[in-house]
């Protein structure tokens, strides 16, 4: 079921660089479903990437959206300022026996998955992210060992048992493999399956954080009483961690969009990392919103 309240939406960057043309969309996008919907778009600063934040690109991301025509209630949720609300929700997971710690680093992972791969003759496991699909290297570690590494100040992540979150997530739910309400391009309401063991054995607390972008997200859209996640095709496929957190925590879901993206000329997703041009860049060479709204395709 989706919520019965308001409609209430939220448009969500990251603020390790600058917006560009696919985030010009996603928040235009957003906007113009709020409009139709008589609802609120709230705007919220997923800053838990601590090493990568920077509070100029928050700044940026005020002008930019401001810039194109937008607003938003206040204050703005950060989610730095949110850290306690993800310990107390790791905190159930972990209860439930749920989430394992993990002391492997990413050359740890990468040489474990290379070798299961090869020694299967098979192509190397990923998830639907393209990182390595966590090979299990920690997950029946001895409990004396957990502590002896611990006690050696150690850095571990907890991941979640997928199988046993899965098992508790078929008894909570009442049907099963679990679904979430998706609203098509064409206006249409379809129920999507997912299978969330996709995702293997996934990170929901990291080394250097105590939350993960799954477990934040979904925390945060349940206490923003957010009814409808409208974001770009990207991350159709997290939808299936998603809903699995949303079942054991108790959640209700949101109905969802995920709108086309952003292409550059070779036909890959615009990127920050990839050096997509920035609505600053765009701004200061003398487009107005206009523009940016004909150059996304929407006008």
């Amino acid at each position: 079921m989706v919520r019965s309240a308001n409609p209430r939406l939220r448009f969500a960057p990251s603020p390790n660089g600058e917006l560009h043309l696919g985030h010009a969309l996603s928040a235009l996008i957003n906007h113009q479903q709020a409009q139709q919907l008589n609802g609120t778009l709230l705007l919220r600063i997923e800053d838990i990437d601590i090493g990568r934040t920077r509070e100029h690109f928050i700044d940026q991301i005020y002008e930019d959206l401001s810039w194109l025509g937008l607003d938003w209630p206040q204050p703005v949720l950060r989610q730095s300022a949110r850290l306690g609300a993800y310990r107390d929700a790791a905190r159930r997971l972990d209860e439930m026996g749920l989430l394992y710690p993990c002391f492997a680093t990413r050359k740890d992972i990468q040489l474990a998955a290379q070798a299961k791969a090869a020694a299967a003759n098979q192509p190397i496991a990923r998830d639907p992210d393209g990182a390595f699909l966590y090979p299990l290297l920690h997950k029946d570690l001895p409990p004396g060992e957990i502590e002896r590494r611990k006690s050696a100040g150690e850095p571990f992540a907890l991941r979640l048992d997928m199988e046993r979150a899965i098992a508790a997530a078929r008894q909570a739910s009442p049907s099963w493999p679990p679904s979430f309400v998706e609203r098509d391009e064409d206006g249409q309401i379809n129920s999507v399956a997912v299978d969330p063991s996709r995702w293997g054995d996934a990170v929901i607390v990291r080394k250097d954080v105590p939350t993960s972008y799954h477990l934040a997200v979904v925390v945060d859209d349940e206490f923003q009483n957010i009814t409808h996640v409208t974001r770009g095709a990207d991350l159709a496929a997290a939808t299936g961690i998603h809903r699995l957190l949303q079942i054991l925590l108790g959640f209700t879901p949101p109905l969802y969009h995920h709108h086309r993206l952003v292409l550059d000329q070779d036909g890959n997703k615009l990127s920050k990392s990839g050096g997509a041009q920035s609505l600053t860049a765009l701004r200061q060479a003398g487009h107005n919103a206009d523009d940016i709204s004909r150059l996304i395709g929407m006008t």
